[in-house]
Parts: C-alpha cells; structure tokens; sequence
C-alpha cells in the first residue's frame, strides 16, 4: 500500500456541502432561513421559560437549557458554512478547527445528558406523582446540568486532544465544519488507539444518557400497564410524545453517522445527516415542544403581547 506524504497543516480546507459552484447559492438561500428559523424559536422558547411565572418549574428550566444548547449548536457550525458558500476561501486555521471540534462535541453531547435528564423529570412526575416536588428540584436539575457540563467538557476535551497529535497527510476536509469522523480520514496512518479510545469514549458519554432515557420510558410503561388506566396512558402519550420525538431525532443522526465502525463510514452522507442535526432538529424542536403544549403556546402568547406594547 502506497504511503501518503505527510505535510504540516497549518489550516484546513472545508469542502462544505456540495463542490459544484452553481450548488452554493442554492445551499445559502435554503440554509439561512433554517437557521434564523431555528435561532428565532429556540431563543423565544427560551425567553418564555425563563420569564413566564407559569412556566417556573424544573421541566421547563431544563427545557429552556435544551433550547440554549440548540442555538449553541447550529451557530458553532452553519454561519461558517454560509460564509464559505459565498466565499472563495474555505479554509480554516488548525487552532480554530480544534476550537470548534472542541465546542461541537460538547455542545452535542449536552444535547443527550438534558434529554436523559428531561426523561428522570417525566418519570417521576408520572410514576411517583406525590413526592415530585419532593425529589425533583431546580437545585437538583441545575446540579445535573453543572456536572453534565464537566463531564462533556472533559471528553469533548480529550477529543481534541488526540486530533492534535495526529499527522495528517493533506488538508481538505470533507465536510462543512471541523468534526472528528473527517479529520481521522485525514491521517497518514490509522490512528487505532485513537479510534479505540474515541469508540469506547462515546459510547460511554453519549449512549449512556440513551439508554437512561430507554430505561426511565420502560418504568413509565410498567407503571402505565399497572394501573390499567386509559386517562393514564392518555396522560402519559401527552407529556412525554414531544419529547420521544426529541428523542428519535436526535439518536437516529447521532448513531446512523458516528456509531459504527470507521470503515463503514460514507463522508457524503455523513455530511446530508450533520445538516439534519445542526439545522433541521433545532429548528423543528422548538415546534415540537410548543405545538402539543397548552403552557408554553399561553407564554409564548404573553411574551409577544408584552413585546408588542
């Protein structure tokens, strides 16, 4: 097997969604409004959570932080994307490319640790009803979401760390933003330990949180099927379909682009799904979670009249 030639990369190359320049403009014009839709929802829901005196309690802060992270996510890739589909210059610098690999990986599997912590919420308000208040706490989800915040850090941190020990053998990154699956493409030699370390590193921090969530909705059905009550199950589908939803969209990308072996891995189509979790899951999520509920439509009514006066 022929050996790659090793260069010092000082910035890389981000080939974005399509190479064919007559795609970019297209691209632009169908991104940006995703975007500023997602922005838009996401910082209103947000805002309403926050401020509402009906919308005070520990689901709707964790909400509110899920609706911090989505922002956080969609910025830290698509603007960059949108200035290079109307740019000439794609590139990127190494030390801007580790910072936004670094931001992304804890940003999105923030994502997982609130919805498995939204999920405990749901559990306890439908299982063990009397001693809610009792057990779930602002103190407790801002206690869950500080370590949550560490934990990913810390692995989101390791991450860029084993990238910048990496030689690559080129700089054209296929790919709109800095993600871990297209720079280990770029190595000169297969970094194993690397991929190894990183397999069981994510498995460990971003599936666990899955299978929490797994295991709190498999306490709800037995708890459900106990009490043999239709008004019940009615009650349940009705607090907990937004956020299953939430749920399927956001581990259906994760585990379709970044659980499964390297060799398996399609760089094209890696790049069609991240556009999935970066744009079109935040700019649906806050539809998902103020369709179907009655509280948050109420606040987000009186925080546009009070914006109205």
């Amino acid at each position: 097997m022929a050996t790659r030639n090793r260069t010092e990369v000082s910035e890389f190359v981000l080939l974005g969604l399509s190479s064919w320049p007559e795609m970019q403009p297209v691209i632009f014009g169908i991104i940006l409004p995703m975007y500023l839709v997602a922005v838009m929802g996401n910082a209103l829901l947000m805002i309403a959570a926050l401020s509402d005196p009906k919308l005070q309690t520990p689901m709707y802060f964790l909400l509110s932080q899920l609706s911090f992270i989505d922002i956080s996510l969609t910025t830290i890739t698509v603007p960059q994307m949108l200035v290079h589909t109307l740019s000439v210059n794609r590139t990127i610098s190494f030390n801007c490319c580790m910072l936004q690999l670094f931001l992304f990986m804890a940003v999105g599997s923030m994502e997982g640790h609130l919805l498995a912590a939204m999920a405990y919420d749901r559990c306890v308000a439908i299982c063990d009803p009397l001693r809610y208040s009792a057990i779930i706490s602002h103190r407790l989800c801002l206690r869950i979401t500080l370590t949550s915040w560490v934990v990913v850090s810390l692995n989101s941190l390791l991450y860029s760390v084993l990238v910048t020990r990496l030689t690559f053998c080129g700089n054209q990154v296929t790919h709109f933003f800095c993600d871990i699956t297209p720079l280990l493409k770029l190595s000169c030699t297969r970094p194993v330990v690397s991929e190894m370390l990183i397999f069981t590193e994510g498995v460990a921090v971003v599936v666990s949180p899955f299978f929490f969530i797994v295991g709190s909705y498999a306490r709800i059905a037995v708890a459900i099927a106990h009490g043999h009550s239709v008004a019940a199950l009615r009650k349940a589908l009705s607090t907990c379909s937004s956020h299953i939803l939430v749920v399927l969209l956001l581990y259906g990308s994760v585990i379709c682009v970044y659980l499964r072996p390297s060799s398996s891995y399609d760089l094209d189509q890696e790049r069609q799904v991240a556009i999935f979790y970066t744009v079109v899951t935040p700019m649906l999520n806050p539809l998902i979670y103020s369709l179907r509920n009655q509280e948050v439509k109420g606040a987000l009514r009186r925080l546009f009249r009070k914006l109205c006066l």
